[in-house]
């Protein structure tokens, strides 16, 4: 079964950090683009970060630039998501997905998804 798990997440401080992890079981992940998106109550999936498959792009949505760090390890099959400093506004359901064709901003064109796992972020 071709998937992605996600793993991480969960309830935080303001200011505080989260890593989540993203592992594709049944292929491998060499091949494609690795994203992570969010979803807040009440507003459209919006793009966090994108990594190419060699490294050689990385993308940050201006919201997290500086403080969000994405990672890929092709040996472990897995992209990571390293999030500091975290804000109330970052609170969201996250989701990775993979991409054959790039970081592409064309989120019909990412070909698959990870469960999706919620961050809290609250006093």
């Amino acid at each position: 079964q071709l998937q992605l798990v996600q793993s991480g997440g969960g309830l935080v401080q303001p200011g505080g950090s989260l890593r989540l992890s993203c592992e594709a079981s049944g292929f491998t992940l060499d091949e494609y683009a690795g994203g992570w998106f969010r979803e807040a109550p009440g507003k459209e999936r919006e793009v966090v970060s994108c990594i190419s498959t060699t490294d050689d792009m990385i993308y940050y949505a201006d919201s997290v630039k500086g403080r969000f760090t994405i990672s890929r390890d092709n040996a472990k099959n897995t992209v990571s998501l390293e999030m500091n400093s975290l804000q109330r506004e970052d609170a969201a359901v996250y989701y990775c997905a993979v991409s054959i064709f790039g970081c592409i901003a064309d989120m019909r064109r990412w070909r698959y998804w990870g469960q999706g796992t919620q961050v809290n972020v609250s006093s």
